[in-house]
């Protein structure tokens, strides 16, 4: 059986609990975890050995907590007060547990499911997001991954452009995949608003942005844990806030269906005013 699980970041309790409700069998069953595997949540070390563990029964995406991660551990990006990111960073299979999330994807398409963690900008397919992504994938495996996360992380440009290239052009796709939440409908970015209900005059979710070239091809994400669970036929967000003492939450899928929700509750809750995606 195959499985899309939303953010996990950290919380390996919860991932137990859920694997048990499943029956998970490493054998016989797949997981595609949606990104923010690690950061904020108890035991981030735990869960990154866990999936490393599961071999080709896990099949994660990067989120910006992971590419965080990267980032913290090759000097260029300083931690956050609220990181729980140093027992990776401190431990002795830390190198090895960091070359195995350098090897993850920012996006997928499998099971009749294009998966993101955050989304798609209404000027990309399937096909595009996907060879998009793997500029990047590349990028993140290469030997110059430092200079790279180095010059990764800003909010310009806002806007796509086909003529796009070098470092702009890698920061718009990591934005999109990683971050993105609310476009207008040609595109432009607002990488500030994270509340659901918040969208500044002239935004969209991008899902609902009309026309949007991904439209009718079923995408599953996660990232946006103030919209919570949302199912349409094409459409998937898997973050139901785990971290933030919600729920983790799985979809059993086939062929571009959802089969089954599942869902476990977690116990970690964060102190108010952490809340970040």
């Amino acid at each position: 059986m195959n499985y899309l699980i939303g953010d996990l970041q950290g919380c390996c309790d919860a991932l137990e609990r859920l694997l048990a409700t499943l029956d998970f069998s490493p054998s016989r069953d797949r997981l595609y975890l949606l990104g923010d595997l690690v950061n904020r949540g108890p035991a981030s070390l735990a869960t990154l050995r866990r999936l490393q563990g599961l071999g080709d029964a896990a099949r994660c995406l990067l989120g910006n907590h992971d590419l965080h991660l990267l980032a913290a551990a090759a000097g260029t990006r300083k931690p956050h007060r609220s990181d729980t990111l140093s027992e990776i960073l401190d431990a002795p299979d830390r190198e090895a547990l960091l070359d195995w999330l350098r090897q993850q994807r920012l996006a997928r398409h499998e099971q009749g499911w294009l998966m993101v963690h955050a989304g798609v900008v209404p000027q990309w397919d399937a096909v595009q997001t996907l060879a998009l992504a793997g500029e990047v994938e590349a990028l993140l495996r290469g030997p110059d991954l430092q200079d790279f996360l180095q010059q990764m992380y800003g909010n310009e440009p806002l806007s796509w452009d086909e003529s796009l290239a070098g470092t702009a052009r890698w920061r718009f796709i990591v934005n999109v995949l990683t971050r993105l939440r609310f476009c207008d409908a040609q595109g432009r970015l607002d990488l500030k608003t994270k509340d659901a209900d918040g969208a500044p005059e002239g935004f969209l979710p991008w899902f609902d942005v009309p026309d949007r070239r991904s439209a009718g091809t079923p995408i599953a994400f996660g990232h946006w844990s103030t919209l919570g669970l949302l199912q349409r036929a094409d459409l998937l967000a898997l973050d139901t806030g785990c971290v933030w003492g919600g729920r983790l939450t799985a979809a059993r899928v086939e062929t571009g269906r959802v089969l089954e929700i599942i869902q476990v509750d977690c116990a970690q809750a964060q102190k108010p005013g952490l809340h970040s995606g």
